[in-house]
């Protein structure tokens, strides 16, 4: 068969790309349920982008480590540019101003930072002597990334997404070599600074969110409304859910965003907990592959990068199901390859792209592309 397949097509990941397949194939099912049986809006643009974004993906893999550390800060410069510009030219959508109108797509900059920080702090402290990891020298370089783009972020505001951002940059910082102490210390000031964060940061919707999520019945036709038809499309779905096309919540509109953030309530009510199973199975065997190319990475750049990649990947998945469940305040971050939204596809594959070009070169010495 070798003789036959291109080297290159040979080496790429197939069963990783079967994977995402799989759960992109099953979003479309999804989407296509919630849209009455329709391909549109949702369905048929859904599975085209996956398409686009896995030749993407394929094209970035083709790129070697020495290409990732050249674009590493000024993709960041690149980003934060563009964050500058949502804020002078950026279009409205649900009361917040995240999107640049590129005409084909919706382009949502802030997800892009997710990848940028990740690229630039692996950079930096790979550059950074292993003398110097418990000096200042290795702490406000971070805080100097970190700043511009997480106020950038705020005022538009999203604060799920700045804090995906901050925390996939601590992972990296933390992979690096960065003392424990700091890290329990940051832990304890933001125990401290969080009620104030909450009367005097927070804006008044954000507020609404925290109390929601600590007492959602407490509102459920007002601010607790989104929690608590999600939560009953959860579990009126069971064991095996109530069949493709019969679920209620989303049909009828009980459920708000259910193509998007609520993307897997949809689906468990259709599905119920064995549809919910399949799903994070596959994320479980996504998770496993990148921790894999992170740990078969030859350098410090490559392991840091991949590791970073796939913690933020699980940041994703973390913070949307335990937002659907209740189990976290609604912060408005999409379940990959299930939800509909092109930005945050397009951020995900990169992810993949990088990783699957790391695992074709985990360190080698060479080009830039190969």
């Amino acid at each position: 068969m070798s003789d036959f397949v291109p080297a290159p097509i040979a080496q790429l990941p197939w069963k990783t790309i079967l994977l995402l397949f799989v759960l992109a194939s099953f979003g479309f099912v999804v989407l296509y349920s919630a849209a009455g049986g329709s391909l549109t809006p949702w369905a048929g643009l859904h599975m085209f982008r996956f398409m686009a974004f896995v030749v993407m993906a394929i094209v970035l893999s083709r790129f070697k480590e020495s290409f990732w550390k050249t674009m590493a800060f000024p993709a960041y410069a690149i980003v934060v540019l563009m964050l500058l510009g949502v804020e002078l030219i950026g279009a409205v959508g649900g009361g917040s101003q995240r999107w640049l109108n590129l005409g084909f797509i919706n382009l949502q900059p802030s997800e892009l930072m997710k990848v940028a920080i990740i690229l630039a702090v692996a950079r930096f402290y790979d550059l950074l002597p292993p003398s110097q990891l418990r000096t200042w020298g290795a702490i406000w370089p971070l805080f100097a990334l970190l700043a511009v783009p997480c106020m950038l972020i705020l005022l538009q505001p999203d604060l799920g997404t700045t804090i995906t951002v901050v925390a996939g940059a601590l992972t990296i910082a933390f992979l690096a070599g960065l003392p424990l102490r700091l890290f329990i210390g940051g832990a304890a000031a933001v125990a401290v600074i969080a009620p104030l964060a909450y009367f005097f940061a927070l804006e008044e919707y954000q507020q609404r969110r925290v109390t929601t999520f600590l007492n959602p019945e407490n509102d459920p036709l007002g601010s607790g409304y989104h929690i608590s038809q999600s939560k009953i499309a959860i579990g009126s779905g069971g064991l095996f859910g109530k069949g493709f096309m019969n679920g209620t919540q989303s049909h009828l509109d009980y459920l708000p965003e259910g193509h998007t953030d609520f993307v897997f309530a949809t689906m468990a009510e259709e599905w119920g907990l064995m549809g919910g199973i399949l799903v994070l199975f596959c994320f479980f065997l996504l998770f496993r592959w990148g921790l894999g190319v992170a740990m078969k990475a030859k350098t410090r750049f490559s392991k840091l990068t991949a590791a970073g990649l796939t913690v933020t990947i699980f940041f994703y998945v973390a913070i949307n199901l335990m937002m659907v469940m209740g189990l976290a305040p609604v912060v408005g971050i999409p379940l990959p390859f299930l939800s509909h939204g092109g930005s945050s596809m397009m951020t995900i594959m990169i992810c993949v792209g990088i990783l699957m070009s790391i695992e074709r070169n985990p360190g080698r010495r060479g080009g830039a592309f190969g």
